[in-house]
């Protein structure tokens, strides 16, 4: 069952979204993802300055 997550302070970093939300457990977790066709890219992280660095270091491999 896939989980139904409600992203907020959603901010764009070139073809990269970063969104903060809950996990099922309350705890605030960070994801950046890439809106780039077939890249792929999606990684959770702890604290949202990792998310933004994953976000202004990712080059997508997809050409």
């Amino acid at each position: 069952m896939p989980a139904n997550r409600r992203f907020r302070n959603l901010v764009r970093i070139g073809p990269v979204q970063v969104g903060t939300y809950y996990d099922g457990r309350g705890r605030e977790k960070h994801t950046a993802a890439c809106t780039a066709p077939r890249c792929g890219f999606s990684t959770d992280y702890d604290s949202r300055a990792a998310a933004e660095l994953a976000a202004r270091t990712h080059c997508c491999a997809v050409r």
